[in-house]
């Protein structure tokens, strides 16, 4: 029911309550038939259920199996090391997971515990979670709201409902009927909702909600949805599926190559196994997790503090960004623009030229004089943020706010929407009032209200926020000042137009995101003229078809027209927390990855639905923060597009680790694979398998996530969401590289054998050193390792230099031979490996030379 429509008797009578509250029994009844004024959580998964789920992928289960397969075969290092990664994965995810149950928690320890309720005719202290509807709750500062109330009385009543609205000012609250229809929480001025707080004044009102039934309540329960796979989970599951089916069909081919040729059956199982093994990259899980995690410790650098560590990359994936306005776009503190004097509206920087005049000059006594908020000794303004704006410009001026002391007031009101404050001059006394300049006007005689009211128009369509200024003097102080003799026959002295700024960084931080093909939209809970005027100057909106539609608009849209004009829409003011679920979940339908940035507990089902939440540092709630996926401890949107640029900076790396890390395997696939089927003994032995995987493998990749940017990277389109590890030519990479890396091992296997070398021990450094000048090769994807810079990644330098000095320790060094089953090689035999070993280096750097020249010429025509 909208109960701003009900008058209080009619609330009364729907809820069978009066003035004097509940009786116990009644009171009794209701909790009985309606339990108890709490948040009930969902259905929540055991810790047990939550460790097992993070063995359902199937990489894993492949490397589960791996591990079970080395261990029977008895190579138990192997098994160990598998094993190790396996549960380190799973712990990681486990935290993050468990983490992301709190959010719930946080909303709940919003609830109060206390509240002052009129039961019996009496007041009496109680616990929150025992208001029933029909009750009476007596709200003074300092309070926080125990359940949502229609406000039965109301005595200069200011409530905060920042965290639950998104209104940046404190709302001051009425008891009158409201006779609009479809109006959103933040104007419906006499209802309080469960989590808000008073901040001034007090007031009376009557339960309509508890519990789940809440406004909080609604929102605890859109927290309670599922949160969907990132863009890295999603393409590494995929990955998995097609490695596995991959690998099977390898190993049975050799299986039945070995059986056709008469080989022993047990044997070539066991080989066949062994081959398994070898073509899984079981460093890879641990390879992706640390790389997130370095990348999330980078990322507090720039003001970001990462949660849950794949939206690392999932920043990299993103289409829209939908953010906030107040304190993200805008620096979150009012700034006056404008002012009407004399018939004429002139900008800020004019003022100092003008101020001699004499209305003007009496308008800027207005601003500081008829105000509230103080410096500070660190010479800091201190108080309401429309009142520190004019103050701000008073000072500007040369105005103090002592020069003419205040001797009385008509303090603020909202039913009236009015101040007063009388002050001495040395011609006597005079008296300053500013509010609502339609109310003021009534009040003012002699006004050219025509005039106003257009300079209020064109102020008001600039997005700016419009006080009105009046005066009148007197021969005497009044006694008691009386709003209708004080407040009648005043000077119209002219306008203040005010509007939160934009941070200057936004600008370029938002063409930043178009070039990037990311599509920024605002949402905000202010009025649309004012959302429209930022969306504009930042460059939101840009042209006639980008549209700006309101929470209202919204909701009489058929989900068909939705889908249709959501690309369309750039700007949403004054939406509900459905609305912000329904504009992320439309914007996936569409096949987009929503960032969403939010502060408030309304924008905590959002943050958690969307792609990857952004929670705000400063300002945001710890219901918020806990919902998201990042925290911004800046609380600016430039912040949002430096970690989008991180993100897809780690996703290339994460790509180029996976096409390291499996053209190395398939290069050693196909060396155990093609041997025999061209007559050579198996050139590799479990033990070298292993030393590969470990040492060549993992270093080098972990080290190719401190690879710096590619040029174009915030010049390109975001990766499609169906997009495959194997796409783009990547699978092929991964094909032809290690085809090259077997035949450049096998060819110097043969050519060694018929020399009479050290065979095994020349392929065992071939396909070590050949994944060196790969892993130095792939550095970029369209740049020679030489206009990147050799020593641009010193990391990866020292990784190569350290597993090369460890391959070199392991052939020459006589206590490793017995170990490693390797020889010392001369000369002759160690040319032959570097020369060998160089080709694979070569080739890749010939084929990004190739493609870029036919790219080239593709621009030229």
């Amino acid at each position: 029911m909208n109960w701003y429509h009900a008058s209080i008797q009619d609330a009364f009578n729907k809820l069978g309550s009066n003035e004097e509250g509940l009786t116990n029994e009644a009171a009794e009844k209701n909790l009985q038939a309606n339990g108890k004024n709490e948040l009930v959580e969902g259905s929540k998964r055991s810790i047990a259920a939550m460790l097992l789920s993070q063995f359902a992928d199937v990489m894993i289960i492949i490397l589960l199996a791996a591990a079970v397969v080395s261990g029977f075969i008895g190579d138990l290092t192997d098994t160990i090391v598998i094993l190790v990664i396996v549960l380190l994965n799973a712990v990681i995810g486990f935290v993050q997971e468990y983490r992301a149950e709190k959010a719930m928690q946080a909303l709940k320890s919003m609830a109060v515990t206390q509240a002052k309720v009129l039961r019996n005719k009496q007041i009496t202290d109680m616990p929150a979670p025992l208001l029933v509807t029909g009750d009476i709750v007596l709200l003074e500062a300092g309070n926080a709201v125990p359940a949502d109330l229609r406000i039965i009385e109301s005595v200069n009543l200011k409530i905060d409902e920042s965290a639950l609205t998104g209104e940046s000012f404190a709302v001051d609250k009425i008891h009158e009927v409201i006779e609009e229809d479809k109006l959103p929480l933040g104007d419906q001025k006499n209802m309080a909702f469960k989590g808000t707080h008073v901040t001034y004044g007090r007031g009376k009102g009557l339960v309509v909600a508890t519990g789940m039934q809440t406004q909080l309540g609604h929102i605890a329960s859109l927290l309670q949805q599922k949160e969907g796979l990132t863009p890295l989970q999603v393409r590494m599951s995929s990955f998995g599926k097609k490695l596995s089916i991959m690998v099977l069909l390898l190993c049975v081919l050799f299986f039945v190559a070995g059986w056709l040729r008469g080989e022993n059956i047990v044997k070539m199982i066991l080989t066949s196994i062994s081959l398994a093994v070898a073509a899984i990259p079981e460093a890879l899980p641990a390879v992706i997790t640390i790389s997130l995690a370095l990348a999330a410790k980078r990322m507090i650098k720039f003001n970001c503090l990462i949660r849950k560590l794949p939206a690392v990359e999932t920043l990299g994936s993103v289409t829209y960004i939908c953010t906030d306005k107040t304190g993200t776009l805008t620096k979150n503190k009012m700034n006056v623009e404008q002012v009407f004097v004399d018939g004429a509206i002139m900008d800020r920087k004019e003022l100092s030229s003008k101020k001699d005049q004499p209305n003007l000059s009496l308008l800027l006594h207005a601003f500081v004089l008829n105000n509230d908020s103080t410096v500070d000794n660190e010479q800091k303004l201190k108080g309401d943020a429309t009142e520190t704006a004019l103050l701000e410009v008073g000072i500007e001026n040369g105005l103090q706010s002592n020069a003419w002391p205040r001797v009385n007031e008509i303090a603020f009101d909202a039913g009236r929407k009015l101040m007063t404050t009388f002050h001495t001059t040395e011609k006597g006394v005079i008296s300053f009032t500013k509010g609502a300049p339609d109310v003021l006007l009534k009040q003012c005689k002699n006004v050219d209200s025509k005039g106003v009211l257009a300079a209020i128009e064109t102020m008001a369509a600039k997005g700016q926020r419009v006080l009105g200024f009046a005066y009148r003097k007197w021969d005497e102080l009044p006694a008691t000042p009386d709003v209708n003799i004080h407040e009648n026959d005043l000077e119209f002295l002219g306008l203040c137009g005010m509007i939160d700024p934009p941070r200057e960084e936004v600008f370029a931080a938002i063409e930043e995101c178009k070039s990037a093909g990311i599509v920024p939209v605002m949402i905000t809970g202010d009025h649309p003229l004012t959302a429209r005027n930022i969306a504009e100057r930042v460059g939101i909106v840009k042209s006639e078809g980008d549209l700006v539609m309101s929470g209202l608009e919204l909701a009489e849209l058929d989900e068909n027209l939705f889908y249709d004009k959501v690309e369309r829409i750039k700007v949403y003011a004054r939406v509900s927390p459905e609305q912000k679920l329904q504009i992320v979940k439309m914007l996936q339908k569409r096949g987009h990855y929503v960032a969403m940035t939010g502060d408030g507990v309304n924008d905590a089902p959002s943050l958690r639905s969307a792609n990857i939440g952004i929670a705000m540092g400063i300002t945001g709630t710890d219901v918020s923060k806990e919902a998201a996926h990042m925290i911004l401890l800046d609380d600016n949107f430039s912040t949002i597009v430096k970690a989008v640029r991180e993100g897809r900076r780690i996703y290339d790396n994460i790509l180029k680790f996976i096409k390291y890390l499996m053209t190395t395997n398939s290069g050693e696939l196909w060396t155990l694979l093609l041997g025999p089927l061209m007559g050579l003994p198996i050139a590799l032995l479990p033990i070298h398998i292993l030393w590969i995987n470990l040492v060549s493998d993992g270093l080098p990749a972990i080290s190719l996530s401190f690879e710096k940017e590619e040029n174009n990277i915030m010049q390109r389109k975001p990766r499609p969401a169906q997009e495959s590890i194997f796409d783009n030519g990547r699978g092929l990479d991964m094909i032809w590289v290690g085809l090259l890396m077997a035949g450049v091992a096998l060819s110097a296997q043969a050519y060694a054998m018929h020399m009479g070398m050290h065979w095994q021990t020349i392929v065992f450094n071939v396909l070590c050193l050949s994944q060196m000048g790969n892993v130095l090769a792939i550095r970029s994807e369209t740049r020679s390792l030489f206009s990147v810079g050799i020593f641009s990644n010193k990391i990866l330098i020292v990784a190569v230099a350290l597993a090369f000095v460890m391959q070199i320790l392991v052939t020459y060094v006589p206590a490793l031979h017995a170990i490693f089953k390797t020889s010392s090689l001369t000369l002759a035999e160690f040319a032959l490996v570097a020369v060998a070993s160089s080709v694979i280096f070569f080739a890749v750097e010939i084929k990004k030379y190739v493609v870029n020249r036919r790219q080239a010429n593709l621009a030229l025509t």
